[in-house]
């Protein structure tokens, strides 16, 4: 595949990245992360809005998945708790069922994650019953309600179906993880949502969400590794032992090596993805692309931040570097949204 990135595409990269250098996101994770759970940046929230990145994927703006992957690449390279893909999916569900909602929370007035929820059943009374569990979505305390979406049995006999429903508010199960970044958690849902607060949506699209939040859950895990391959190379510079820097020993450039080797292979295969879930032809086609990008950049991810970890020495370890930040949102980013084993399994079923 002949695939580069255009100037727009570019000078998008350079102007979030230049961004979030200068809001600096750990350094303000730094100020409260002993005391309280990661919040989301007033100023992050304001930018993306004024930006128009939350609604990017609307035809408004006219912006892909390959563009939504250098923002989510760039936020997980900083360690943003801006979790800027949920929140442009569910902007552009909203604005692809003709929500009402879909403007307030493309201009960030309205805040809502988004999830794969349970099996729905349709109301006699027009609503839809929802019941369950729906699967983890970051920062959801901070989030005015999520946008949920999944299978429902018509009431009209028409069979199963899709649907996004708008859940304002919902009781949370808040998750305890490894990630100091971001806040997880479930939404815990036995509601009956309004009829003008749910939509039917076009078969498929379920399908598209779950390999849309997987692609870019990666491509968050892929920033962090990129950000670790530069960390390390740096400390490789400048840390000396026998009188040499450590990174002029033949076992630490193999290392710096292959961590690179890991962090562009991992970037051209969630390009790739990212490709697919704009172009494909089919659903297995994209599907396909999706899960073979998503098994390979989080495993390279998880083997970059084992080896940065190894290159850094006892440093690594210290509560007051970087990396370990890093290193725990790779190992959360890799048990989301299907992990590495489930996304090489289901290359045999798609």
């Amino acid at each position: 595949m002949d695939f580069g990135l255009t100037d727009e595409q570019e000078q998008l990269a350079q102007a979030e990245r230049s961004w979030l250098e200068r809001h600096n996101p750990i350094e303000r994770l730094r100020q409260s992360f002993d005391h309280t759970a990661a919040t989301i940046d007033p100023a992050a929230r304001r930018h993306a809005a004024e930006s128009g990145l939350l609604s990017l994927l609307t035809p408004d703006i006219g912006g892909t998945h390959v563009d939504l992957a250098i923002l989510s690449e760039a936020h997980g390279h900083a360690a943003s708790s801006l979790p800027i893909a949920d929140l442009a999916i569910a902007v552009w569900l909203l604005d692809s069922a003709d929500a009402p909602q879909a403007g307030p929370a493309g201009e960030g007035e309205l805040l809502l994650g988004v999830a794969l929820g349970p099996e729905a059943a349709e109301s006699s009374s027009g609503g839809l019953r929802l019941a369950g569990r729906t699967q983890p979505v970051p920062m959801a305390a901070e989030t005015a309600g999520i946008v949920v979406v999944g299978q429902f049995h018509n009431g009209r006999g028409l069979g199963e179906a899709e649907y996004l429903a708008i859940v304002e508010g919902p009781e949370l199960s808040e998750m305890t993880t490894l990630d100091l970044t971001r806040s997880w958690a479930r939404a815990d849902l036995d509601v009956t949502v309004a009829a003008d607060n749910w939509f039917a949506l076009p078969s498929g699209t379920v399908s598209r969400v779950r390999d849309a939040r997987a692609v870019h859950r990666a491509l968050d895990t892929l920033g962090a590794a990129a950000r670790l391959l530069e960390m390390s190379v740096s400390y490789a510079g400048q840390r000396q032992q026998f009188g040499v820097p450590i990174g002029s020993f033949q076992a630490v450039k193999h290392h710096c090596s292959n961590m690179a080797i890991g962090v562009e292979a991992g970037r051209s295969a969630l390009w790739a993805a990212a490709l697919a879930l704009d172009t494909a032809v089919s659903s297995s086609a994209r599907s396909r692309a999706a899960s073979s990008g998503v098994a390979y950049a989080k495993a390279a991810a998880s083997e970059v931040a084992g080896t940065a970890l190894q290159v850094h020495g006892g440093i690594g370890f210290t509560w007051e570097h970087d990396l370990h930040l890093l290193l725990r949102r790779i190992k959360v980013d890799e048990a989301m949204d299907g992990t590495v084993a489930e996304h090489r399994a289901a290359l045999f079923t798609v």
